[in-house]
């Protein structure tokens, strides 16, 4: 389903694109019910001078610029507003991917070339795999200027929006960093590269939405519900005597794999 089409511009060039979005929600969601009868819960939209229910073809968007005093702004009129320019996404310059922290991203589109666009976009794509670079740009989505990252992949571009820099926190809690010795050091360094393997997105699942499913089945089918085995695992209080462990059991596991 395409979120949107737009236009990517740098210099003289434009690549008119389709974005399409790139993930979506796989979770299992609860409805909210009355405790007595277990009849569903409903929210109602109602107007706070009449009292009566409001329809979503009945609302407007309002902007409050006094006590009780609302201006009505319509879409017609914020899209008026906006410039050819203000409507592409415009890349203000590139930048090496590893600069930028993951913190700053918010939403992931994939972006497909339109008729006419192939050759440019295509251009951009290997070029910025050439140069190991990301294009930085912005657009209007909605109401705000949106930055955004495009980035190439071997079989396209994606773009993801980005927060601004007020919009990120400071890290909120700070801690005193012990001492780490060069055997530690080393024995963590033996335990990331025994378990340094290729990221393969298709091997991880969300286990625990397949243990809720199987307790909502069992509820239906009018089963127990068992509680969960504790894990066995152990606890090392010792640090080395942890590392070691777990470069035995990395060691195991690649075995076994």
């Amino acid at each position: 389903m395409i979120s949107r089409k737009s236009v990517i511009t740098f210099g003289m060039v434009a690549i008119p694109i389709a974005m399409y979005t790139a993930t979506q929600d796989n979770d299992i969601h609860f409805n909210q019910l009355h405790k007595e009868d277990d009849s569903r819960i409903r929210y109602k939209k109602v107007c706070a001078h009449c009292g009566k229910e409001i329809t979503g073809k009945d609302i407007v968007k309002g902007f409050q610029y006094d006590k009780d005093k609302y201006i009505v702004i319509t879409d017609d009129e914020i899209e008026k507003i906006k410039t050819e320019k203000e409507k592409s996404i415009q890349i203000l310059h590139f930048a090496q991917l590893n600069q930028i922290s993951p913190v700053y991203y918010n939403r992931t589109y994939q972006a497909v070339p339109e008729t006419g666009g192939e050759k440019a976009f295509e251009l951009l794509r290997s070029a910025l795999m050439a140069e190991q670079k990301i294009a930085i740009g912005k657009t209007v989505m909605g109401t705000k200027d949106t930055l955004m990252a495009i980035i190439p992949r071997e079989d396209g571009m994606l773009i993801s929006t980005m927060f601004y820099a007020d919009d990120v926190k400071e890290l909120q809690k700070q801690y005193d960093k012990p001492e780490v010795s060069e055997q530690e050091m080393n024995m963590a360094k033996v335990l990331i590269n025994s378990m340094d393997t290729p990221f393969d997105p298709a091997k991880y699942k969300d286990e625990y939405q397949v243990k809720l499913r199987k307790l909502i089945e069992t509820k239906i089918s009018g089963k127990e519900i068992v509680a969960a085995k504790p894990d066995n695992t152990g606890k090392v209080i010792d640090l080395m005597d942890a590392l070691k462990a777990s470069v035995e059991k990395a060691k195991k596991d690649k075995e076994t794999a």
